[in-house]
């Protein structure tokens, strides 16, 4: 890495997680406003930031697969234990699940559609057909 921070990824990394704190919010029928969205996205944010950092520190490249794993863990692991201390227990299995869930499709699947069609134009550009 260049040792720019990817404005751009970063933000959009983030807004995936306040999207997935408003789905969440909205599949249970809680409010939606922005200091009840804050309420449930800001742990994950926490733990967003820390694979951010973690990315920053070893230079890695930010737009890997393997930086969307990483980026993904750190905000589920930070956003739960973050929450279970808030809450005082454990969260329950089921919300580990969703938000395990969801949170890699957001944070893993954009990294793996852009390396997808990173492949896709190399091998346009070097004449082989594409299947």
């Amino acid at each position: 890495m260049s040792g720019v921070v990817p404005l751009g990824m970063v933000a959009l990394d983030a807004v995936l997680v306040v999207v997935f704190s408003t789905f969440g919010r909205g599949a249970h029928s809680e409010g939606l406003g922005a200091a009840q969205v804050w309420g449930t996205a800001w742990p994950f944010l926490v733990g967003l930031a820390v694979g951010w950092l973690i990315l920053l520190v070893t230079r890695r490249a930010p737009g890997s697969v393997g930086s969307g794993v990483l980026v993904w863990v750190a905000t589920v692991v930070v956003g739960m234990v973050i929450r279970g201390i808030g809450d005082a227990r454990v969260p329950h299995w089921s919300f580990i699940i969703v938000a395990a869930t969801v949170t890699a499709v957001f944070l893993i699947g954009w990294r793996a559609i852009r390396a997808a069609v990173r492949r896709r134009g190399r091998r346009s550009s070097a004449g082989v057909p594409n299947r």
